[in-house]
């Protein structure tokens, strides 16, 4: 059987993944700035968590991830102290360090934030992470915290511009797993349907 992320997807596809799932939303301050860890992009990642830090977009962030193979830190420590290091205050930056996938990454994130600032008073989060991933992001928060406005920013360095994703062979299988993923983490309450505000 072949392996579907490996499919040539048709124009009806290619124009439903773009206009559904590779989405970024309009970014307004927000209370929260939710950072899932990665291994990949880390600086890309950084550089728009700053970007958005500087223009103030955000009182608090989260990032949350485990360690991974190849490392000895998690990826919350690797993500942070290149936060930090690049000028966000280490006090307004939250940790979780055991998430191992995007549901872990909400799941094992909800308990610190409402530890430290209370999930009533968070109204708003900015959720940033891969492109391919996209919209799974905030579907994920949608399923265990639906009362928060949620926006989404991504970001990735592959040199094929985003609408043209489809041509690169490696991005293209990026964007068809998380794609095809989504009905079936619906199906399976993994995940929750999302309106785009």
């Amino acid at each position: 059987m072949q392996d579907r992320h490996h499919r040539c997807p048709d124009e009806a596809e290619i124009a439903a993944i773009n206009a559904r799932h590779l989405i970024d939303t309009p970014i307004r301050p927000a209370d929260l700035l939710f950072v899932f860890g990665t291994r990949e992009d880390v600086e890309r990642r950084v550089d728009e968590a700053c970007r958005l830090w500087r223009e103030g977009c955000f009182r608090w962030a989260i990032v949350s991830g485990g360690v991974t193979p190849g490392s000895p830190l998690s990826e919350c420590a690797v993500i942070k102290s290149a936060m930090v290091a690049r000028g966000i205050p280490a006090e307004k930056i939250l940790e979780e360090h055991r998430a191992m996938n995007t549901g872990e990454n909400v799941i094992f994130s909800l308990p610190v934030i409402d530890a430290a600032l209370g999930l009533k008073n968070i109204r708003s989060v900015i959720c940033l992470g891969n492109s391919w991933t996209a919209r799974r992001y905030p579907m994920t928060l949608q399923r265990h915290w639906p009362e928060v406005e949620k926006m989404l920013i991504t970001v990735d360095s592959f040199a094929t511009p985003r609408g043209l994703w489809h041509t690169d062979p490696d991005f293209r299988i990026r964007v068809l797993r998380e794609w095809d993923k989504i009905e079936p983490y619906k199906a399976k309450g993994f995940i929750a349907e999302w309106p785009v505000r």
